[in-house]
């Protein structure tokens, strides 16, 4: 089936089920790109309305400049430009504009952006980084994720860089549901996104646009069933999905999310495969408990 379209979502492409994708890795830890192309279009092909390649869930802080560069071209050949928002996520803000540019003249139409993940920056550095990158004149997703970056994107902040015009939305990954709300009160058009799974119906209820989704990797056309759901206001039926995915959704924030995503992707017949060093491969005790939590949804009919 084809990716719904929502008048909504037409001219902010960031908006609906964004996948946060996985990359697939052959035994020799190169890049498999003919199987990263599949799986993206896949992911459309069962109801997601893009992705997001080179998140921390593409392992792209392990990539050359040369892979991250062909994985963000790789995804648009496959789906379109208005697809997919590629991470652009660096140390310095130099670095993160050059990848902008780069997205821009492969043809994305957004892109997402942590704050400076070197060290701690205060307000005033997290606002020239994101005016620095702005410049280039793609859209941009904030994301706020202050456990690995150590800077936390309040409300407050993201309102200013809103209303300067540096931000067109946030990945919100604190966890913290009330922010949606004290978001929506500083900020009434600026977009919030779901970035934790095991938050999504929550954020959603509290006014989300958009979900970007780890686990929907691995069954994507009950998470968009999930995600259009609770966009439609049908709790009943988000409620009984979201049951049976938790168990699952709940890795999405753990420290080997990456691992556990591409195990069950391998469960299930997905092109998971193993992750570059550092990451190792999950204890014998999590290996099993993602395999039986995956084999319960899929035995429950999701997919």
């Amino acid at each position: 089936m084809s990716a719904p379209t929502t008048t909504d979502r037409t001219p902010r492409p960031w908006r609906g089920l964004m996948v946060a994708t996985t990359l697939p890795l052959r035994a020799d830890l190169s890049i498999d790109y003919d199987a990263f192309a599949d799986h993206v279009r896949e992911l459309v092909e069962a109801g997601c309305d893009g992705v997001v390649p080179n998140g921390s869930l593409g392992e792209y802080q392990t990539l050359t400049p040369e892979e991250r560069a062909r994985v963000v071209e790789v995804a648009i050949e496959a789906v379109g430009g208005d697809r997919v928002m590629p991470g652009v996520a660096a140390y310095g803000s130099t670095e993160a504009r050059r990848w902008t540019e780069q997205a821009a003249e492969a043809g994305a139409r957004a892109v997402m952006l942590l704050p400076p993940n070197a060290y701690r920056a205060d307000d005033a550095e997290v606002h020239a980084h994101y005016a620095d990158v702005a410049a280039v004149g793609l859209p941009i997703v904030a994301y706020n994720n202050p456990f690995d970056t150590r800077v936390d994107l309040s409300p407050e902040l993201l309102a200013k860089l809103h209303a300067d015009g540096h931000i067109v939305g946030v990945k919100e990954f604190s966890g913290d549901t009330r922010r949606a709300y004290r978001i929506a009160e500083l900020a009434p058009d600026l977009d919030l996104l779901a970035g934790a799974d095991d938050v999504l119906l929550e954020l959603a209820v509290g006014g989300a646009k958009g979900w970007i989704g780890g686990f929907s990797n691995v069954l994507p056309t009950s998470c968009a069933e999930l995600y259009h759901a609770t966009r439609a206001g049908d709790l009943v039926r988000a409620r009984a999905l979201y049951d049976v995915l938790h168990p699952l959704l709940r890795w999405d924030t753990r420290t080997e999310f990456v691992q556990a995503i591409k195990l069950s992707m391998d469960v299930v017949g997905k092109p998971g495969g193993p992750c570059r060093p550092p990451r190792r491969p999950l204890s014998a005790e999590a290996q099993d408990t993602v395999r039986r939590a995956t084999e319960r949804a899929v035995a429950a009919g999701l997919s």
